[in-house]
């Protein structure tokens, strides 16, 4: 648990910092959001997660990630580094390819992949401790569904849906991680 917690506090950590430095620089730093079909753009898939639209933005997201990044962590370091970069790199591309045009940017298209993970590993893991997991997440966090469902002109719907489909891909591929295996 007390790696899990080093794990949280450090992303919460880049993620703030990264904030304050794009908040100082008037967000010039959302240059790095992920513009679809842009072939200059294709490399952001890597750091529009990383990047928020607003202040309030960022708070949005961050709680959220950090609580689902240490249920995540429950799986073990491994499957968590997998499962993040899974998530990433599949839904920047999905999103790049098939999203609206604009500036797609936000650590919410991982809370959703975490989302979609959590959702369903439990279950696939018979392991109780993460079943108990997927029911909290169910009960406490069920209502962001409805993030994936087209929405305003300045909400990335489509980093929501791209993101909980490869988190519940991923909980496919990464779930059955064996209980002795969880600190790795």
């Amino acid at each position: 648990m007390r790696n899990s917690i080093k794990w949280v506090v450090a992303i919460f950590s880049v993620l703030a910092t990264i904030e304050i430095i794009n908040i100082l620089t008037g967000r010039s730093l959302n240059y790095f959001g992920l513009i679809p079909r842009s072939a200059s753009h294709l490399p952001h898939i890597f750091s529009a997660p990383l990047l928020h639209g607003s202040l309030w933005h960022f708070l949005s997201n961050i709680l959220t990630l950090c609580i689902f990044s240490f249920l995540v962590l429950q799986y073990g370091v491994k499957t968590y580094l997998k499962v993040t970069l899974a998530i990433i790199i599949a839904t920047g591309l999905t999103v790049w390819l098939f999203a609206r045009g604009g500036n797609h940017l936000g650590s919410s298209s991982v809370v959703y992949g975490y989302l979609g993970f959590l959702l369903l590993a439990g279950f696939i893991s018979k392991h109780f401790s993460r079943l108990i997991i997927s029911i909290f997440v169910g009960l406490a966090y069920g209502g962001l569904i409805l993030g994936v469902l087209p929405q305003g002109n300045y909400i990335s719907w489509e980093s929501h849906l791209f993101g909980f489909i490869f988190g519940i891909l991923s909980a496919k591929v990464w779930a059955h991680t064996p209980s002795y295996n969880m600190t790795q």
